[in-house]
């Protein structure tokens, strides 16, 4: 029996938590009855050099943060709009090629899902979504020594997972999907590591 409460970790920068992200919401959409918390992860913090300032502090790298910092406030203040934004976010970066670290082109894929840029940037320049972002990267470190997205959690325990496939609008396989991936992280833990040694084409 699969946990029917769990987390997932995202950024938008990478195409395996677009995968899983597009399942989540797919089967959302189609009934599945699941309660998921999403939850921000950097890899641009997980690939800071050693005596190099966090990606929080780093002004340099403060472009880099504009897409995740818009996806957590509209989370957390507009969380009807959630769905499309976090979908739309993924779409621009990875099936449209847009570059989401340019304010310009967060706010344009804002306002195409119905989402006020000028509020959501308002929430930015406020400091609290960026703040967020830090303490639930840093908890997610902490807790469950997460290093990458997507990685779920639920009753305690933690796996990181690369979805190869994108579910197109089929909530049933995309339910199917999400539940074999808490099966295996909730009911059989033992399994430490389960990775095909060649990708089909």
């Amino acid at each position: 029996m699969s946990s029917s409460s769990f987390s997932v970790t995202w950024d938008y920068r990478c195409p395996f938590a677009r995968n899983a992200t597009e399942h989540l919401l797919d089967g959302l959409a189609g009934g599945a009855e699941w309660d998921v918390t999403w939850v921000p992860f950097s890899l641009n913090q997980v690939h800071v050099g050693e005596g190099d300032p966090d990606v929080w502090d780093d002004k340099s790298k403060s472009r880099s943060l504009f897409a995740m910092q818009a996806g957590i406030a509209v989370r957390d203040k507009w969380p009807e709009l959630f769905p499309a934004v976090h979908r739309a976010l993924f779409a621009a970066r990875h099936d449209e090629g847009r570059d989401i670290r340019e304010e310009g082109v967060v706010r344009q894929v804002l306002a195409e899902v119905g989402a006020d840029a000028d509020a959501v940037f308002d929430e930015i320049a406020g400091g609290g979504p960026l703040a967020t972002f830090r303490k639930a990267h840093e908890e997610a470190v902490d807790s469950h020594h997460t290093f990458g997205v997507p990685t779920f959690i639920a009753d305690g325990k933690a796996v990181f997972v690369r979805v190869m496939d994108r579910p197109k609008g089929d909530g049933d396989r995309a339910r199917t999907t999400i539940d074999h991936i808490l099966d295996l992280l909730t009911g059989w833990p033992e399994l430490n590591e389960f990775k095909h040694t060649s990708i089909p084409r």
